[in-house]
């Protein structure tokens, strides 16, 4: 299959940054034996991948400029790659997340989502827990390294962690949840965006990861896309007849919160929002930044990170459950 070849590529890496680079052909997520089955999903999931790839190895070349040559809709997934490459290079000459910290203050400044999902990924790699993980960075915002930490670990482990249904030896069950959260954004992926195979397999799991794992699958949804406005509504039915349809919402206004950070929302996620949130793009985003005042001064904590998570849900519910 042919990949995005349109966006830019970084000067190769010198000296032993080349042993960091990623081969470009990552992105062909057939390697993995993904269910890649419906090809418009593929081509959208298999570009995002292509533009993690692309600022992973802008940052390992020192071509960070070079991301912003990247097309608007996909600077998220390049800078989320370029979150892992820093969190990979601060951890291989101990500078104690100093690149992270410089790309969050610099060309990522927008990107705060995107960098620490992709900072989780960046520690997985390397196969350590980010429960440390750009701690210098934002307070709250570096649990989003857990979820990205579920992702990256779950898409090389795939046979284990989709198929078995296994859980890495994390360190309390906060951060399981956090784990889960990455896991169904991997689903989405695993299964080409089609919301009756990813159902399917969410229902494979014990009751008590679904809604972490519902989640996820709303936040990719929304973030990354692939799938048709029908199919989206059958997605909110399977949400729904599960038990877990606030989760999914909850998992789509967090996505629209993290696009909205840097601009002008793409299409497919003003599409995704009315179907996955009930509510505009905007009220989406509204709720995600309502729950996040609730929290106390300056949090900081994964308790309080799930409970910004739990207020957006309270506000979806407020806003559709019957008088």
């Amino acid at each position: 299959m042919e990949h995005a070849g349109s966006e830019p590529v970084a000067s190769p890496a010198r000296g032993w940054r080349r042993l960091l680079s990623r081969d470009p052909s990552e992105s062909d997520l057939s390697r993995r034996r993904f269910r890649l089955t419906r090809p418009a999903s593929r081509a959208v999931i298999e570009r995002a991948e292509s533009s993690y790839l692309t600022g992973f190895n802008a940052v390992v070349s020192r071509n960070v400029e070079r991301i912003e040559d990247i097309s608007r809709d996909q600077l998220a997934f390049a800078y989320e790659g370029a979150g892992a490459a820093c969190a990979v290079l601060d951890l291989v000459t101990l500078t104690r997340g100093r690149r992270l910290r410089e790309l969050l203050a610099g060309p990522a400044a927008h990107h705060a989502f995107a960098v620490h999902l992709g900072a989780g990924r960046g520690y997985a790699m390397l196969r350590m827990r980010p429960v440390r993980a750009a701690r210098r960075a934002h307070p709250l915002l570096r649990w989003l390294a857990l979820d990205g930490f579920g992702f990256q670990w779950s898409m090389a482990r795939a046979d284990r962690m989709v198929g078995e249904r296994a859980m890495p030896d994390l360190l309390s069950r906060a951060h399981c949840a956090l784990f889960d959260q990455g896991l169904g954004r991997l689903l989405w992926y695993h299964d080409c965006a089609s919301p009756d195979d990813v159902a399917a397999r969410i229902a494979a799991y014990p009751v008590a990861r679904r809604a972490a794992l519902w989640s996820g699958v709303g936040f990719a949804a929304a973030y990354t896309g692939g799938a048709e406005a029908d199919e989206l509504w059958w997605l909110t039915e399977h949400a729904g007849g599960d038990g877990f349809r606030s989760h999914l919402a909850q998992g789509c206004a967090f996505a629209a919160a993290a696009r909205a950070q840097a601009g002008p929302l793409p299409d497919h996620v003003a599409q995704a929002a009315p179907i996955l949130a009930g509510g505009t793009a905007e009220e989406a985003v509204a709720w995600a930044d309502r729950a996040l005042l609730t929290l106390a001064d300056d949090p900081c904590g994964h308790e309080e990170f799930l409970a910004w998570q739990a207020h957006t849900r309270r506000l979806w519910l407020r806003r559709h459950q019957p008088a």
